[in-house]
């Protein structure tokens, strides 16, 4: 089988299961966006995903991710950012991303959008949070989660449009579910709180070995990797 034919083949069953987590929590798959995780993975491997269809695409790391973009500017690429970002970064994220997940800090709110406002963007900006406390993940801890959204309230160029999570690692996709739960009530409450619905609307959550638990939990998007693409190729 050609790489295309098997990306082709593997994204097809990835939105069908997409379809039926969606279909049993009484939801419309268009809800919910896929974003092909290519981190390590060339522009062959992102090529043959846009052949079949997909438009969003996730990396880790901003410099593996800016020579890919360079490298596909003849396609319609949708890039998000999915990894860690180091605030001395964020010019160059705010400048390439059209997603940025992995917002933690006020500071890094703020370089954000003062980037994005220099360079004439709009990125959209997701609060990650941590809600397992742990030491070598990063997010923003619940407490901390209404201040960013107070001071997101002023920004001129960044919009944030939601929640992002990395659960603790489990084998089994239902020990992640109880963090999907508790991020959506952290949604629930920041909507009660009165934060507007419109930074909101996102609930990034979910991978490939649990994504449709996240689906069940009300999850907007999913970052799916090696269900699309296979093994690694490195780290």
């Amino acid at each position: 089988m050609s790489l295309q034919d098997d990306i082709r083949s593997r994204l097809d069953e990835t939105r069908a299961r997409i379809d039926r987590a969606a279909s049993v929590a009484g939801r419309q798959a268009r809800e919910i966006r896929l974003v092909a995780v290519s981190k390590t993975f060339g522009l062959d491997h992102i090529r043959a995903a846009v052949a079949a269809g997909q438009q969003d695409f996730g990396e880790n790391r901003v410099q593996e991710a800016l020579q890919k973009i360079e490298g596909s500017t003849d396609l319609l690429i949708r890039w998000h950012l999915i990894g860690t970002l180091q605030s001395n970064k964020a010019r160059k994220a705010a400048d390439a991303f059209n997603w940025i997940h992995s917002v933690d800090s006020l500071d890094l709110l703020q370089r954000l959008d003062s980037a994005a406002s220099q360079a004439g963007r709009r990125p959209k900006l997701l609060v990650q949070v941590d809600l397992a406390g742990e030491a070598t993940k990063h997010g923003a801890p619940p407490s901390v989660v209404p201040a960013l959204f107070e001071a997101a309230r002023t920004c001129r160029a960044a919009e944030v449009v939601g929640l992002m999570l990395l659960p603790p690692w489990s084998d089994d996709p239902d020990g992640s579910r109880p963090y999907f739960g508790q991020l959506r009530e952290l949604r629930e409450r920041l909507l009660a709180q009165g934060v507007p619905a419109e930074m909101l609307q996102e609930l990034s959550m979910g991978m490939s070995h649990d994504f449709e638990a996240a689906v069940l939990e009300g999850a907007t998007m999913v970052r799916v990797g090696t269900a699309i693409f296979g093994r690694r190729i490195s780290q």
